[in-house]
């Protein structure tokens, strides 16, 4: 079974408290069933600027403008000690709530995202400045429209209006008059998560140094289920992202698995890559505008900043093996099966133990673990835990359990072979594939050699099984360059008499002339 080869990675944020405000699932919510409580009152007061936002380290992390080293030895708790802000990273950009609204009507191809023409005009200009933002998508920003046609959207037409600083810039428009799967809400969330994937894709063309024309299949791993009332889900979002972003050779589909969606939808693109279907797979997943906020209760009730304020996004690209770039191996690849059962040391060997074992290694070969990288300033008010390090200490007890750890260094297990929690709680976004930039660097520094990738899903939330799932694979060096530094010393004599062979061939060429 071949490898695959990691050519590039993006990872954008785009900050949006205001989007989370008013269309985030648990202030919405609120909003239905007690408009006038003293959660919603504090809420607005609790939000992040944007300079705090881009001077967080785990935001930093996200983006590649701090190493996970860095961000682990950064002073805690990192609320209360941010840095200077930084708006551009190595893998992406947090992009300002502005620049993100301006990017959804680009991004809209329906005419369903509305916005003042004083804003629009204003927009244009900061948005010229990106430096993944392109002719060919600034030209896709509308003239915009005036205030009272907004207005009039909004009060007659159940138009959802958007919001900065308060005053409402623009709307969203419902697609159609009756069809609830294509109301304004669900337009809003579907746009806001095409937009933040395809900025992510933008931003991944730039890093790897590839033409959007030479991408040739898109899988887009998101969570939200783009269809009309007759195929809910039905949607292919994969190629509305490329469409954007000019890759006019792509084609595409989506691939869902709620929170392990973006690994297996990894492997899924590798296996392409690997059989000679595709060339060039560009995987990617948009972020999700209902779960900003998603905890936002409790981060109020304890006095703290609501830190689920950005819409992640990611993109990585897999090429044939060159040689040189880290590798996906796909004989690596671990499964959660019907069978495994939900308990978690179950789910522990069966994505970690049971494929490292087919491969010959065990649990302590694996420098560094990527399961779920939830930031546990978000998760630990709520009473969610530290997820991440959780996971490192099952994936430890396992390692005991199989004789291949010693239960007093357990604690040294967890500090050398896991990273601390960087990732907004997307759903699916934290599960693995934020680490596959840093792994991808520190493989190629020479600082590891390799990485296991996690996803997990909770199928249950579906109501259609009380299942779990899970996938996993290892991400190693490429081995190529040893090959290269181990030819033998016939194969040495071989390549020196084919090119005396060219270099006689040549001159007796050149003395018949």
């Amino acid at each position: 079974m071949g490898n695959v080869g990691i050519k590039g990675t993006a990872y954008c944020l785009n900050f949006a408290p205001e989007l989370a405000l008013h269309y985030g699932g648990t202030p919405a919510q609120e909003r239905r069933a007690k408009p006038d409580s003293e959660y919603l009152k504090a809420l607005p007061g609790r939000a992040q600027s944007y300079e705090e936002a881009a001077g967080y380290a785990p935001n930093k992390t996200y983006i590649g403008a701090m190493s996970v080293e860095e961000l682990a030895a950064a002073p805690a708790p990192w609320l209360e000690n941010l840095g200077a802000p930084e708006r551009y990273g190595k893998y992406g950009e947090i992009m300002p709530e502005d620049e993100f609204l301006g990017f959804m009507d680009i991004c809209d191809v329906f005419d369903l995202i509305w916005l003042d023409k004083d804003f629009a005009a204003r927009i244009k200009e900061k948005l010229a400045q990106d430096p993944v933002v392109g002719e060919s998508q600034l030209a896709r920003l509308e003239a915009g429209h005036e205030a009272a046609e907004i207005a009039e959207a909004v009060e007659k037409h159940m138009a959802l209006p958007l919001y900065l600083d308060g005053r409402v810039v623009g709307c969203c428009r419902r697609a159609h008059d009756t069809d609830e799967n294509l109301s304004a809400h669900v337009m809003l969330e579907n746009l806001a998560c095409k937009t933040s994937g395809v900025l992510a894709l933008l931003h991944l063309i730039k890093n790897s140094g590839l033409a959007p024309s030479e991408i040739d299949f898109v899988v887009e791993c998101s969570e939200e289920a783009v269809g009309d009332v007759m195929q809910r889900g039905g949607g292919n979002l994969a190629k509305a992202v490329a469409e954007i972003a000019g890759c006019g050779n792509a084609s595409g589909f989506d691939v869902r698995g709620f929170c392990a969606g973006p690994a297996a939808a990894v492997i899924a693109g590798a296996s392409m890559v690997a059989s000679g279907v595709r060339r060039n797979v560009a995987v990617l997943g948009g972020g999700s505008l209902p779960k900003l906020y998603m905890n936002s209760r409790d981060h109020v009730k304890k006095g703290l900043k609501a830190l689920e304020n950005c819409i992640g996004s990611f993109a990585v690209l897999l090429v044939p093996d060159d040689g040189t770039e880290p590798v996906i191996r796909l004989d690596s690849v671990g499964k959660h099966s019907v069978a495994a059962g939900a308990a978690p040391q179950a789910i522990t060997s069966a994505l970690t133990f049971e494929p490292l074992t087919r491969l010959g290694l065990k649990l302590t070969d694996v420098d560094k673990y990527a399961p779920e990288l939830h930031n546990a300033e978000i998760t630990l008010p709520a009473g969610a835990g530290n997820v991440p390090e959780a996971n490192f200490k099952m994936i430890a007890a396992l390692s005991v359990m199989k004789g291949q750890l010693k239960r007093e260094e357990i604690p040294q297990f967890v500090a050398e072979h896991g990273i601390p929690g960087f990732v907004h709680t997307q759903g699916h976004i934290p599960s693995g594939v934020p680490y596959m930039g840093h792994a991808r660097d520190a493989i190629k520094a020479g600082s590891i050699k390799r990485a296991m990738i996690i996803g997990k899903g909770s199928l249950f939330l579906g109501r259609m099984t009380n299942l779990f799932d899970g996938v996993s694979f290892v991400i190693q060096a490429n081995s190529g360059a040893e090959k290269a530094a181990g030819v033998s010393e016939e194969e040495i004599k071989k390549m020196i008499a084919k090119s005396m062979k060219e270099f006689a061939a040549a001159l007796l060429a050149s003395e018949e002339e």
